[in-house]
């Protein structure tokens, strides 16, 4: 369990406010989206639990153990981070030393680290690059990549920023496949999105940031039956919407889910 306990942050001591008195945990094989409006404090969420950044008061706590003064290296061990633009966290000169440089910088050596990073850069779907500059890749192949750099590490965590923004409708699904693969593989994807397609219809839990603290925690159904989405400036998906339109106002995840539901509807009448 990695845990947020009773945690504020600000920046500086007299800077604003960002979060305040926050508590979330996060279990084993979860697929969270931490939502909210731009500069609710979402991404700052993730910073803490990573080690990028500190809280001004209150715990991160890691299988019971309090990780706080930990910094984003140590707690590598576990949690991993793609980064919003994943060029910025790459720095070898090869995809395959990529990957590798976590595992390597935590003793493996010979062919166990050739049968980690093989097997991680597989599971990606990256392994074709091995051998490529990995910043001169699609930002779609660089958010596989730095996966395979944190499936490399066994990471029990993993957290996205932002991955779906600026991506087609192909690389979407690709990236949508793979958490999901992870997720079932036991792995907690923490998805920091505004992109409500996916956290209708892949995330089993939301939590939505407002005004500092945590407004919504729960299953993406019971966040778009709220009615307040909107008032937190979350659109809620035409799957949902149409859903609701229908007799016994059904939640359909994705438009697959509603055609379904519209066809077992004008079969009853």
């Amino acid at each position: 369990m990695l845990t947020l306990k009773d945690v504020s942050f600000h920046y500086g001591k007299e800077g604003p406010e960002i979060l305040r008195h926050i508590d979330l945990s996060f279990g084993r094989g979860e697929f969270v989206a931490v939502t909210g409006r731009n500069g609710s404090g979402k991404t700052t969420i993730t910073r803490l639990l990573t080690g990028l950044e500190k809280p001004s008061s209150g715990a991160v706590l890691y299988g019971g153990q309090d990780v706080t003064a930990e910094d984003a290296a140590a707690r590598s061990r576990f949690i991993g981070y793609v980064f919003q633009q994943p060029d910025r966290q790459m720095f070898m000169p090869t995809v395959r030393e990529e990957v590798g440089f976590g595992p390597y910088q935590q003793g493996l050596r010979g062919a166990e680290l050739r049968e980690t990073v093989d097997e991680a850069m597989k599971q990606a779907d990256v392994y074709r690059f091995a051998d490529e500059y990995p910043r001169t890749l699609s930002r779609g192949d660089q958010q596989r990549i730095a996966i395979a750099s944190a499936l490399a590490m066994h990471t029990e965590y993993i957290v996205l920023d932002e991955p779906t923004s600026g991506q087609d409708g192909r690389e979407k699904k690709r990236l949508s496949a793979l958490m999901t693969k992870m997720k079932d593989a036991g792995i907690t994807v923490i998805l920091v999105t505004h992109d409500m397609d996916i956290v209708a219809g892949e995330c089993t839990r939301a939590v939505v940031i407002a005004d500092h603290s945590v407004a919504f925690d729960g299953p993406p159904e019971e966040l778009f039956a709220s009615g307040r989405p909107e008032a937190w400036g979350l659109a809620c998906p035409a799957s949902v919407r149409l859903g609701h339109a229908l007799p016994g106002r059904p939640y359909c995840k994705d438009m697959a889910a509603f055609c379904e539901m519209y066809r077992k509807v004008r079969g009853m009448k």
